[in-house]
């Protein structure tokens, strides 16, 4: 049934004549939306799409340009996880970079919409030498296809036993992926990754689960900051289940370890992998909470530092803790590994993480800022 004519909203909102817009009528059922890109990608052409939508899931009002999936199938199998979850990721993304385009006035983030020819694509957004942000992307991807046999074996050397080892597999997965590296170095580096994955390990048999995580790497620390970063987080998990919390920022600080030096790479934050359970819509429920938090949860930290001084020595500090994040990546970091080894990827997209800049000074520096554990510090509610 149709909502209440009475309860019918209208929202105009514009950004500029080369910026994006949308109108909603009737309490969010139909809407109208156009991405004019002359701001974010080089082709300048405009994105038009009409929706009726039925579900609360299938929202879009704010993706960037067309989805990977048509449209009127992710809107025809609203029920189907792998489309509720790219819907999700889609519209989360454009929400994100909307908001962090805020802050850079004359940069423009990029938006490069690819297509692999295995199976599938994504949407790579990414800002360079803002005056904020000095490199950052929000990136999507949404792929299927065959499992590669060095995924397989990633993926059951963690414990997938139940994924034969000796077939061609049937794979979806799609995420949200996002590293900011800031310009200032009183703004700590976030990162976030929201991910769905299934596979067909028999005819019509599927396994599936989420991961994910957000994290926080700051190069001068404030416990405030830190405080409420990972209060922010903590309320995101709490809505679901009082213990999560406490598990993923465990995870989290264990899985974040530059192992051969013995360094954590930030204050941590929460990280979870191969979650299936109790049911998949009450895991993409918790991953939705997740990935709506991370604004929240970091923007009020860039606007208290953006703003604040620094001179060489600062400068110099924040590129040595960059090399570190250049190597937590390149050598442990999962996302990435898989990423390389899956046929077709976009290369330039899956090393948006890595910072503009970084560097491997030669000599001993007291490193003050190793890692810093907040159990204690986080207001239990």
């Amino acid at each position: 049934m149709f909502r209440k004519l009475y309860g019918s909203i209208y929202t105009f909102a514009k950004r500029n004549s080369d910026g994006l817009f949308y109108a909603t009528v009737a309490g969010g059922l139909v809407t109208f939306y156009a991405v004019n890109k002359d701001s974010f990608a080089p082709d300048k052409k405009p994105h038009y799409a009409f929706s009726l939508f039925s579900s609360s899931d299938i929202e879009l009002n704010d993706c960037l340009t067309n989805t990977i999936t048509p449209e009127d199938e992710l809107k025809s199998k609203k029920d189907v996880m792998k489309c509720r979850m790219e819907a999700f990721i889609t519209n989360l993304q454009g929400k994100i970079i909307k908001k962090l385009q805020t802050f850079e006035p004359e940069q423009k983030f990029v938006v490069d919409r690819w297509m692999r020819e295995e199976g599938g694509g994504g949407i790579t957004c990414i800002i360079q030498d803002g005056q904020v942000f000095e490199r950052g992307a929000v990136n999507i991807s949404v792929v299927n296809g065959t499992l590669p046999k060095k995924a397989v074996a990633e993926m059951r050397a963690r414990g997938k036993k139940t994924i034969p080892a000796d077939k061609d597999l049937p794979f979806f997965a799609c995420g949200i992926s996002s590293v900011i590296h800031p310009r200032n170095p009183y703004v700590p580096t976030v990162h976030f990754n929201y991910r769905y994955f299934e596979v067909e390990v028999a005819p019509g048999k599927f396994e599936w689960w989420f991961g994910g995580g957000t994290d926080l790497t700051p190069y001068y620390l404030d416990e405030e900051d830190v405080k409420h970063f990972h209060k922010t987080l903590k309320n995101a998990c709490d809505k679901h289940d009082k213990s999560f919390y406490g598990r993923f920022k465990k995870w989290c600080d264990n899985y974040f370890v530059i192992e051969h030096r013995k360094e954590c790479r930030g204050v941590g934050g929460i990280f979870f992998d191969d979650i299936d359970q109790p049911d998949q819509n009450k895991v993409f429920e918790f991953v939705k909470s997740c990935g709506n938090s991370v604004l929240p949860g970091y923007i009020p930290i860039v606007e208290k530092n953006m703003t604040k001084g620094y001179g060489l020595k600062e400068r110099e500090w924040q590129l040595l803790r960059r090399g570190r994040y250049v190597e937590f990546n390149l050598v442990y970091d999962r996302g990435t590994k898989f990423g390389l080894f899956t046929p077709g990827a976009k290369i330039e997209s899956i090393l948006v993480s890595l910072p503009l800049t970084a560097v491997n000074f030669i000599k001993k520096i007291s490193t003050k800022l190793v890692h810093f554990f907040v159990s204690e510090m986080v207001v239990q509610t």
